[in-house]
């Protein structure tokens, strides 16, 4: 079985919902997040997936909320902003927008590693 992870970092701000303490109140994080795809077969260059593309696409996605707060961007205006349901959400994205490029192999998601800071970490696996 072959395994390869990519990592970025993004930066945003959020304020959770329905939680007592201090992270109820507006706060940011510098996030971590580590993707990770599996499978058993190469492609004709000997590659499970193109590392550049599954950047490209990840990247794509922290767009979309990097330097933001994530309260006003759907669909965490109405989703808590958790770890949780941010990898969630990261797992669902990357698996929709990589499903044309994992075709050539049988690679596929197996995991979203999020951590929000550098003691604390929520995983989501499909």
């Amino acid at each position: 079985m072959f395994e390869v992870t990519v990592e970025e970092t993004f930066a945003a701000g959020h304020a959770l919902r329905n939680y007592h303490g201090k992270c109820e109140n507006v706060h940011g994080h510098n996030y971590k997040i580590h993707v990770t795809l599996e499978g058993e077969q190469l492609d004709a260059a000997g590659l499970l997936v193109d590392f550049h593309e599954v950047k490209r696409v990840l990247n794509g996605i922290i767009e979309r909320v990097d330097h933001k707060f994530l309260n006003d961007i759907p669909p965490f205006d109405t989703l808590n902003p958790s770890a949780e349901n941010m990898a969630r959400w990261f797992c669902d994205e990357l698996a929709k927008d990589l499903a044309a490029s994992l075709r050539a192999t049988d690679a596929r998601l197996v995991e979203v590693r999020l951590w929000e800071t550098d003691t604390s970490i929520a995983a989501y696996r499909p």
